[in-house]
């Protein structure tokens, strides 16, 4: 990351960013904000939860938001990798094909074989390896074909990208006591906090929700550094390799804690929200399964925002969740 750190991150930065995201020719959509209270999800507390649907995002998921901005500062016809599971592949690829770059995406082979085909449908090249195996394939690509990296969670454009939803969200709630948000590599989680904190809520209490087959960043909070680990999960989206240099140091500064969820509230909450009316993914839904199965501290009575990241599950994915 050279010489950016958190201090980067400033406000009239994220502002900026922002204003970019908006008038992107991508088509960044400013996500509905839903009170829980208006749907038929169930609820056993007493607060008032708003829901930000970024599964109604373009492409899908909140990636497009950072994406559109680190775009927007790469030149247009570059050739460009970059390593996802899915859901910043899918974005890179719409952005690739829209600015006319080539590109090409290193996935773990544990992502679903419908976002792979998915991803190449927009002209860009994927290539599926062991999760382990990830940057050093990243980096052949790079020495040996002259390729240009994009990183899928640490890098200042792409959080600062990320911060718009942050920012929308102050706009229907100004001071949230609590905000709630999924962490896999850090990029979202650093860009809410980071956007919420420095507008002046400083209060606010602001959680990651890790798998708990792939806590890179709460064993990174253990230990005061970003750490790697062998991650398994059924939200695959939340399980790189390791976490974050840039948005570990921005969590570590703005982020109340991360709590864990297992698969298995994973499973639960994919198939409530669908009985509900909303599709989201296993790595969409973290959130949400952590403020049903009580993992965040001290909610009742207070003002929460739950953010349900992305929507990107096919039909041959669903059938595996109990109905």
């Amino acid at each position: 990351m050279g010489e950016v750190s958190a201090d980067s991150l400033t406000l009239d930065l994220l502002r900026a960013a922002w204003q970019t995201v908006r008038s992107s020719p991508l088509g960044v959509i400013n996500t509905p904000m839903i009170p829980w209270c208006q749907t038929t999800l169930p609820l056993h507390l007493r607060c008032n939860i708003h829901i930000k649907l970024e599964n109604m995002q373009r492409t899908g998921s909140f990636k497009i938001r950072g994406v559109a901005n680190q775009f927007s500062r790469r030149p247009k016809g570059g050739h460009f990798v970059t390593m996802s599971a899915g859901n910043y592949g899918k974005s890179f690829a719409y952005a690739s094909k829209h600015y006319g770059s080539k590109g090409k995406v290193v996935m773990p082979e544990t992502a679903p074989v419908s976002r792979s085909i998915l991803i190449q449908s927009f002209g860009v090249e994927v290539e599926q390896v062991p999760t382990s195996c990830l940057m050093s394939v990243v980096n052949r690509c790079v020495q040996e074909d002259a390729m240009t990296f994009l990183h899928s969670y640490d890098d200042l454009d792409l959080i600062a990208g990320h911060a718009s939803l942050g920012l929308e969200v102050l706009e229907v709630i100004p001071k949230p006591d609590v905000v709630v948000v999924c962490c896999g590599g850090g990029g979202l989680l650093a860009g809410v906090a980071a956007a919420i904190k420095l507008s002046g809520c400083g209060e606010t209490r602001i959680y990651g929700v890790e798998p708990d087959g792939a806590c890179t960043m709460y064993r990174s909070f253990i230990e005061k550094k970003p750490v790697g680990m062998e991650t398994k999960s059924i939200a695959t989206g939340l399980a790189p390799p390791f976490a974050g240099t840039l948005p570990f140091e921005l969590c570590q500064r703005y982020v109340e804690g991360i709590v864990l969820i297992n698969d298995e509230e994973i499973q639960a909450a994919v198939s409530t929200l669908y009985r509900s009316g909303l599709v989201v993914e296993p790595s969409g839904c973290a959130a949400f399964a952590a403020i049903v199965n009580n993992k965040i501290p001290e909610l009742e009575g207070k003002t929460v925002v739950c953010i349900l990241s992305g929507g990107n599950i096919g039909k041959d994915e669903l059938v595996n969740f109990p109905g």
